[in-house]
């Protein structure tokens, strides 16, 4: 179990430097997850476990409504102060989202969180109740081949590991395979719309040539999914 630990909270601020132009977050996550989002601008969109607000931002800044919470309350702090216009609160993702209606937003973006809910089903139906007839759910993870190389053993059995990255960030995390999250998409009610590899965008190769050469051939890098809800479930 990962529990309600903000386990990003302790470095908070390292990590807005760290995202704000780091590889892997500005230069494929970001880009392939608001491109699956489509066109936000006059759309009302929950940005769950918002981080520091960097996604929020580029939300914000095309015309959409956004919403935002997280389990930490510095990364909330952050969101606030990088996106005024928008409105943030302190919420665990694994809990109820009692404070929106049902079919209250048109969009939500889940980024790179997804393995550190322990019931995903349960979030996943909530997020589903929250969205309204014709809207999309977008969510990023790690590739569940990346994990894996880096893991190894039983590559179908999910469990929870332990990471110490190399700015000295302790984390855990669950390990599951992509079968399990398409598993869970559809018994929370959705049907998986369109589902990418992302690949970095050409800046990156002056960023970082290694890395960009690696992550364009490698599946090592994230997982992004667009699902809708399936129009039978309600």
């Amino acid at each position: 179990m990962i529990g309600s630990f903000p386990q990003y909270e302790q470095f908070a601020d390292e990590f807005l430097d760290h995202a704000r132009d780091g590889f892997y977050n500005a230069h494929v996550d970001r880009p392939a997850c608001l491109e699956l989002l489509g066109d936000v601008a006059g759309r009302d969109v929950l940005d769950a476990a918002c981080g520091p607000g960097l996604y929020a931002e580029e939300l914000a800044a095309r015309g959409a409504r956004v919403t935002g919470f997280d389990l930490s309350p510095r990364m909330v702090e952050l969101s606030r102060a990088r996106v005024p216009g928008a409105a943030f609160r302190v919420h665990d993702l694994g809990a109820p989202l009692g404070w929106l209606a049902d079919a209250s937003v048109d969009l939500v973006l889940l980024a790179l969180v997804f393995e550190y809910v322990d019931d995903r089903v349960a979030m996943l139906r909530e997020l589903h109740r929250v969205l309204r007839p014709g809207g999309a759910l977008v969510l990023s993870r790690i590739h569940p081949t990346a994990d894996w190389l880096r893991h190894g053993g039983n590559y179908f059995e999910p469990r929870v590991v332990e990471e110490t990255w190399v700015n000295g960030w302790h984390v855990r995390f669950w390990l599951s395979p992509l079968q399990d999250t398409c598993a869970e998409l559809r018994e929370a009610g959705f049907l998986i719309e369109r589902l990418v590899e992302p690949r970095p965008q050409v800046a990156g190769a002056e960023v970082d040539p290694v890395r960009y050469e690696r992550l364009s051939c490698e599946p090592t890098g994230f997982l992004a999914i667009r699902a809708i809800p399936d129009p039978r479930v309600r």
